[in-house]
């Protein structure tokens, strides 16, 4: 599944999940924008060192995701996309009668309004050249709920609402829009996260994955980011051509349940 030729932007694409579907674009060939909220040098390394490893050019761009103006001038710096995977997210847990309010408007912004300013600068472009990818990369919870999450579970559900909406918009426009529905995916702020579940519950490693972290997700395994990256490069090719609106779980069973 060659992507030679096209251009993708990854929203919040400088670790876990967003730098594994760059990585494995990068990989089939895609020029790549990696971006964040952050401008350091790390982020411009990050960026070289995929084009080295890969052979393909790739940028990094900043740019703060909590603001709409600044989501639709990513698209505009990096000239356009034929592939724009939304990532960016962030996540709070509280009950709603304590849930922060400046928290819950930063989830929905980052979570949900984000992929739809990206996502409208991007689509003329997409319908000019009779060809695009929309990538939305929304969780388990956007299809399901758990307690304490309402605003990221309110986000995630919107996100595959937009998506819905960009596919029946795009149809027969060579344009299709579908999204990505993760359970727990082992990255490194979830690694990080284990030895204080074996803390807190006074088990070993595996007993606290699978009894604990991964007591919704019966394959009793996390996802990985490859994993991830691999959807999306399904995704993007020719193959999904008649793939649009729908969402793909990639949580080992969880929304069967």
């Amino acid at each position: 599944m060659t992507l030679a030729g096209k251009r993708a932007i990854v929203t919040g694409s400088t670790s876990g999940i967003g730098l594994g579907i760059a990585r494995s674009l990068a990989e089939a060939g895609a020029e790549v924008i990696l971006n964040s909220f952050s401008d350091s040098t790390e982020d411009h390394a990050l960026a070289t060192d995929l084009a080295t490893e890969f052979g393909v050019t790739v940028r990094y761009i900043q740019a703060d995701m909590s603001k709409g103006d600044a989501a639709r001038a990513l698209v505009e710096k990096a000239g356009g996309c034929d592939i724009l995977v939304n990532n960016a997210g962030i996540q709070h847990v509280a009950r709603i009668e304590e849930f922060p309010t400046e928290k819950w408007d930063a989830i929905i912004a980052i979570n949900l309004s984000s992929a739809f300013h990206t996502t409208a600068a991007a689509l003329p472009g997409m319908v000019k050249k009779g060809w695009g990818r929309v990538i939305n990369i929304s969780s388990a919870h956007g299809l399901t709920a758990s307690p304490y999450k309402s605003a990221y579970i309110a986000a995630k559900h919107g996100v595959i609402g937009l998506t819905k909406t960009t596919a029946l918009e795009m149809a027969g426009k060579g344009v299709t829009a579908n999204a990505i529905c993760p359970g727990y995916v082992l990255t490194p702020i979830v690694e990080k996260q284990i030895p204080d579940q074996m803390k807190t519950h006074d088990m070993d490693r595996e007993t606290v994955i699978k009894e604990v972290m991964l007591s919704r997700q019966p394959s009793g395994e996390f996802a990985t980011v490859e994993q991830m990256g691999g959807t999306a490069v399904f995704l993007a090719s020719d193959a999904a051509a008649q793939i649009t609106g729908t969402t793909i779980s990639v949580d080992g069973g969880w929304t069967a349940m």
